[in-house]
């Protein structure tokens, strides 16, 4: 079972990776939005917003599947692979998973009231902000379960 929620994770990345497409489109294009058609650039920022939200969401996820944002590499690099991975293993189990419980256990309140409401931008009225709150649970989420795959298979393979 975590083999297959790893292999999801690893898919949903991949697809995810794309969203830096059209967040490079909409920032790009809101000065033309400004200055030329004087219409539509606040906008365009709205929906930059969400695609920024749920990009960063997936890539601090995608740090942790990589170990990007747990080693300090300059001290890190010195220790053998059987330590370093040790290191990995702990992290993930004292610093990684209960980090994303508290901060789940912290944000939900306001993140299911804000999909529950709907939640619009507060300056333009658009809608879509509760997709920024919930971007928010989609971090939390991949990085616990990425933490768990990464204490519990890791604990069934032998140190190399």
């Amino acid at each position: 079972m975590l083999q297959r929620l790893d292999r999801l994770i690893g898919l949903g990345l991949r697809f995810g990776s794309f969203l830096v497409l059209p967040l490079a489109m909409l920032l790009f294009l809101q000065w033309p939005l400004r200055e030329v058609v004087q219409a539509y650039s606040r906008e365009a920022n709205d929906l930059a917003q969400i695609f920024f939200a749920l990009y960063v969401s997936l890539a601090i996820t995608a740090a942790t599947r990589q170990s990007g944002h747990l080693a300090a590499d300059a001290v890190a690099r010195r220790f053998q692979r059987p330590t370093r991975l040790r290191l990995e293993r702990l992290a993930a189990l004292f610093v990684l998973i209960p980090w994303s419980v508290f901060v789940l256990w912290a944000a939900w309140p306001g993140i299911v009231q804000s999909v529950q409401a709907l939640e619009s931008f507060p300056e333009t009225y658009s809608p879509g902000y509760f997709v920024v709150k919930a971007a928010v649970a989609l971090l939390v989420l991949g990085v616990l379960a990425q933490g768990i795959i990464d204490v519990l298979l890791r604990l069934k393979e032998p140190d190399r």
